[in-house]
């Protein structure tokens, strides 16, 4: 009976991994390694340039 108690109490706990496993996977979008991007930029470039001829001055009240 103890054996019996021990089989079952593995058998539960893989079930639950592989519960766990599939719900998580499936809740992020189904991606994996295969799915990964490589490393975002800190900082994206600026589409403009930030030339000091362009910068309007505010009008003094």
């Amino acid at each position: 009976m103890r054996r019996l108690e021990q089989v079952m109490a593995l058998v539960v706990a893989a079930g639950l991994a592989v519960i766990s496993y599939w719900l998580f996977f499936s809740w992020a979008g189904g991606g994996g390694v295969r799915d990964r991007s490589g490393p975002k930029p800190a900082l994206e470039p600026l589409l403009e340039s930030t030339d000091s001829s362009k910068i309007k001055a505010r009008p003094s009240p």
